[in-house]
């Protein structure tokens, strides 16, 4: 039996989708949620939302969001074949789709991912033109875009923290360019989202970790670097 022809067969190995909302993005939402993570995933669950959930298979945003998951970069020409070699790796992924998620942005994604007894769920909206936003991990609202310096802090919600942070940064030659803290509840579990121009030195995160009151620290430079 013949296979069907794809997206993929028209337009060659590059780029893999009629439009980078469909390609770009959804492999640098991946990189970023493997990033997160700190590991390679073995196991994800992937939800399309809204345009994505009627349109992943037939514009490639399927074996995009596969390639972004083993670090493919968007003009890797091994995206057309990322369900091969995400089978060699051992890689276990299902899809789902919501067709009708009214607060939701239209590209959105939802990655639910797991390695190595770590857990974390990155959401994801692909805004055109390879422009990607991270709108929450964790269900705390993030709100970065991964193509600066990020640091994502989980801390105890303790008083003067956020300056405290900040001062250290800026000890550090690194330039703030946004902040978003996300706690919740009073005095319970926050988690600052900090993008920075700037990359930051290996010595002042192993400071940050340190500190009692920080609970974890994730330090992600530009992913397309």
């Amino acid at each position: 039996m013949a296979e069907k022809s794809s997206v993929f067969d028209m337009i060659g190995p590059v780029m893999i989708g009629p439009s980078s909302s469909h390609t770009a993005g959804v492999v640098r939402i991946a990189r970023a949620a493997i990033r997160i993570l700190g590991a390679a995933p073995q196991e994800v669950i992937i939800t399309f939302y809204n345009s994505f959930a009627r349109t992943y298979e037939g514009h490639g945003s399927d074996r995009a969001i596969v390639a972004g998951l083993l670090d493919f970069k968007t003009d890797d020409k091994r995206i057309k074949e990322a369900f091969d070699f995400a089978k060699e790796r051992g890689l276990k992924y299902t899809f789902r789709s919501v067709g009708n998620a009214s607060t939701m942005h239209p590209n959105t994604i939802k990655l639910n991912l797991k390695a190595e007894g770590r857990e974390v769920e990155v959401v994801g909206q692909s805004r055109g033109g390879g422009v990607i936003n991270i709108s929450e991990v964790d269900g705390f609202s993030a709100n970065f875009s991964a193509t600066l310096h990020t640091l994502i802090i989980d801390a105890a919600d303790v008083k003067g923290s956020i300056a405290f942070i900040a001062s250290v940064l800026a000890h550090d030659d690194c330039n703030i360019a946004t902040m978003s803290v996300s706690r919740k509840g009073k005095h319970e579990r926050a988690r600052q989202f900090i993008e920075m121009d700037s990359g930051i030195k290996p010595i002042t995160l192993e400071y940050l970790k340190q500190l009692s009151w920080v609970k974890h620290v994730v330090y992600i430079p530009n992913i397309d670097l």
